[in-house]
């Protein structure tokens, strides 16, 4: 019993690592089969890697993202202002750093072991391939952003035997070095991609809204850095007499009345309004830090503007033409009263199809040269052909106008493709998904790469067997039509192609007899 209980453990945690079952794995792989295909090369590979598209990984960077965050707030108020602002739990605080520095050192080490997804949607498990890839991009910062300056701090307090006055120098000393710590500010990058990952997750809805709260998010964090950079600067020269800090009479006031005037000062020079205070910058620094200010403000009204241009432009391009489309079939739906459950079949079957973005396919090819056309088909498409038997010796040019003719299609989980008995019209390549050829004695099951209905083609009559999709399919599909066109520009290729289809059917009597 508990050994049995072990290997469960032991199962859940190796299943961690593994890829798992979401909207962002089915876009990039197209199919559970195909998933379950990743999970068996990630096994083989020999070593243990946690996959990109792991549980295990997006929980660890959904933490990761929570106490970036945090660090992103904390760090310039230390900073800044020091004791004043964690001065009744400095013990809390520091134990928080210790805690924080060690978890980025664990990022370091676990990043040497974890997959990338490229921008291509490729996954990358090679262990070389991943150590180069990170010493060449993030090493150096996040080594940096790990160095633990309150160990330093301490460590110089309590090994210098120095008078007080000395050693409050040194740690204000020590305390500009806490500027390194800011390195942390690096990992926004990090933070950015991800967030846009997890929009590309969202419904389309919620992405707009999704998109403006993190921008507002990251526009409180740049007032916030600022505000705390106006007190840090003054205490850095240990507050002359005519700072502003000592000219406002704020400089033995509480943490929070501090707070709210730097912020109020920075706010002030981000949106042009004032100095924040009744006196203007007397000195360079002070001059420095309302420059600063004002730049930030800047780049912030061009961080407004680009997002809504970005959304104005996304209004007049393929989502916004999708959501037009949606809402004139929420209209019709509404109109002809359909039931509820064949309404959510229909959007779902909207959504899978065109993936959130209405591309008419046919009028784009239509726009490049035949012979474009038919490299960007071969891409698509051209291995679906070179599986299938029936077509595997067939003439180069025989192949290049069948691809020609290949339709795209869609069908939900669930859907019946074909109807046993039923007469058919065209045959299927399965690009990304599965589905169930099933008899009253015979049943099989067909993924990424398998064909069926090729019959059709060669007898015109119907399918013996009912094919049901068993998840999202995306389908190419011939004719029977268009296959007889291109018959009548290669009349010699029917000969070959039935032959290969009999020698076909031969090997599999063959393995049936065996088995």
């Amino acid at each position: 019993m508990e050994s049995t209980q072990a290997n469960t453990r032991l199962g859940f945690f190796k299943r961690l690592h593994l890829p798992q079952i979401n909207k962002l794995a089915l876009s990039i792989f197209g199919s559970e089969a195909a998933i379950e295909e990743e999970c068996d090369r990630q096994q083989q590979t020999g070593h243990w890697v946690i996959h990109p598209l792991s549980p295990l990984r997006h929980y660890y960077v959904m933490f990761m993202v929570l106490l970036t965050f945090v660090n992103l707030v904390t760090v310039p108020l230390e900073m800044a202002f020091f004791g004043e602002a964690f001065g009744s739990i400095s013990n809390i605080r520091l134990a928080f750093n210790f805690f924080c520095d060690i978890l980025f050192l664990i990022d370091i080490c676990l990043n040497f072991r974890t997959g990338i997804l490229t921008e291509d949607s490729e996954i990358v498990l090679d262990l070389k391939a991943i150590r180069k890839e990170y010493f060449t991009t993030w090493f150096i910062p996040d080594i940096l952003s790990a160095v633990s300056i309150d160990l330093i701090i301490i460590l110089m307090d309590h090994g210098s035997k120095t008078t007080e006055i000395q050693t409050g120098k040194m740690i204000k000393v020590l305390m500009f070095a806490r500027v390194f710590s800011l390195l942390r500010v690096l990992r926004f990058s990090k933070l950015v991609k991800f967030f846009c990952d997890l929009q590309r997750d969202l419904e389309i809805s919620l992405q707009l809204f999704f998109r403006i709260t993190f921008l507002f998010v990251m526009m409180i964090l740049l007032c916030h850095w600022n505000g705390c950079i106006q007190y840090f600067v003054p205490m850095l020269q240990e507050f002359p007499s005519d700072c502003w800090i000592v000219k406002e009479n704020i400089l033995n006031s509480t943490f929070e009345e501090k707070y709210i005037f730097c912020l109020f000062r920075a706010v002030s020079h981000m949106v042009r309004i004032s100095y924040g205070s009744e006196y203007p910058p007397t000195d360079e620094w002070d001059i420095w830090v309302v420059m600063i200010s004002a730049v930030s403000g800047a780049v912030m009204y061009i961080m407004l503007f680009t997002n809504m241009l970005s959304v104005m432009v996304n209004n007049d391009g393929s989502e916004s033409t999708f959501k037009k489309k949606m809402q004139h079939l929420e209209d019709y739906m509404t109109y002809r009263k359909l039931p509820r459950e064949l309404r959510a079949r229909i959007r779902e079957y909207y959504k899978a199809r065109y993936e959130g973005q209405w591309i008419n396919e046919k009028s784009t090819l239509s726009l490049v040269s035949r012979s474009l056309r038919e490299e960007i088909l071969t891409v698509m498409c051209g291995n679906l052909l070179k599986n299938c038997p029936m077509f595997q010796n067939c003439d180069i040019n025989l192949i290049s106008s069948i691809i020609l003719k290949l339709k795209y299609e869609v069908f939900l989980e669930g859907d019946v493709i074909i109807q046993q008995n039923a007469p058919g019209d065209r045959m299927f390549f399965i690009k990304h998904g599965q589905v169930i050829v099933e008899t009253s004695s015979f049943q099989e099951e067909l993924c990424d790469g398998g064909h069926f209905g090729e019959m059709t083609l060669l007898t015109r009559e119907g399918q013996g067997a009912t094919v049901r999709a068993l998840s999202t399919c995306r389908l190419f599909s011939l004719s029977v039509d268009d296959f007889d066109q291109v018959l009548q520009e290669y009349p010699d290729a029917m000969i070959t192609i039935q032959s290969e289809q009999r020698c076909e059917e031969s090997r599999a009597e063959t393995c049936c007899f065996l088995t």
